[in-house]
């Protein structure tokens, strides 16, 4: 078993999704943490999560947190909603040691910003239906009295894996979408999925098309990427080689549609490598 008090400071940070939505927390983690070495894993042969039966993606997410530790991944991140809603508990049951990291839609930070005390959640099916979301929506509700709307927004995250960022049909279904969350008077918006930010533009025209008032969007990349520091720095794991980090990455679907995304998405280059994992191997 992995344990990340035997890891040093040099080693990579890994990283995963179902597929490219996790690049929009890597680029906040590239951004901070200039001198990490990263490992990312898009796990995009099974991508999107989101309609998933839980137990397929709590499978997936020890089978790739397992790949990336033998890889010598001294902290995960978990830079998926649906994977940390639905398997952040099995994988501090199975690596009790590992510093881990998850993606948490920022309800705390958006009920503190609201003015209308109502806030919309945008995010997949199976994020809303997670208890760890019910809860967390619950708290936030009674300990701060504001109202929270939810939209479940089937096909979007699909839309954004094929790199359809600008299309006629993504738009429509961000229109969908946001309307009747503006139209019920949330004045913040939550992003309760890592592929949302790479659809800004249209949320935006979503929400100039539905309001004239001003609507705050919530992207919770950074405070994923500020936790994953304060873990680091906790445990004297910071990487200050003074060395700029690598960055190495693995998909279990098509390399040329990573190569695609991490270019059009974060104008970057990097290896890549397709890997085949079986999650029937660590039950």
């Amino acid at each position: 078993m992995h344990a990340s008090v035997l890891a040093t400071a040099t080693a990579p940070v890994g990283i995963f999704d179902s597929g490219v939505g996790g690049l929009s927390v890597l680029r906040h983690i590239q951004t901070q943490l200039l001198q990490e070495n990263l490992l990312y894993f898009a796990d995009s042969g099974f991508a999107p999560y989101g309609g998933r039966a839980e137990q397929f993606i709590v499978d997936r997410a020890l089978a790739i947190t397992g790949f990336l530790l033998e890889h010598g991944a001294k902290a995960i991140v978990v830079a998926c909603n649906t994977a940390t809603a639905a398997a952040i508990k099995a994988l501090r049951a199975r690596y009790p040691q590992l510093l881990l990291v998850g993606a948490e839609p920022g309800l705390k930070p958006a009920a503190a910003m609201t003015k209308s005390n109502t806030i919309g959640v945008l995010a997949t099916e199976r994020t809303l239906a997670s208890s760890k979301f019910r809860h967390l929506s619950e708290h936030i509700s009674a300990s701060t009295g504001v109202r929270v709307l939810t939209q479940a927004c089937a096909g979007l995250a699909d839309q954004i894996e094929k790199g359809e960022l600008q299309s006629a049909a993504t738009a429509v279904l961000v229109r969908r979408y946001v309307t009747p969350l503006i139209a019920q008077g949330a004045d913040t918006l939550v992003l309760g999925c890592t592929h949302y930010p790479f659809v800004l533009p249209l949320l935006q025209d979503a929400i100039r098309s539905a309001t004239s008032d001003p609507v705050t969007i919530i992207d919770t990349g950074g405070p994923i990427a500020l936790q994953l520091a304060r873990l680091l720095r906790q445990h004297d794991l910071l990487n200050t080689s003074g060395n700029p980090g690598l960055l190495q990455t693995f998909t279990s679907g098509s390399e040329t549609a990573l190569r695609i995304a991490l270019s059009s998405l974060l104008q970057l280059q990097a290896s890549i490598a397709t890997v085949a994992i079986d999650e029937k191997a660590i039950r």
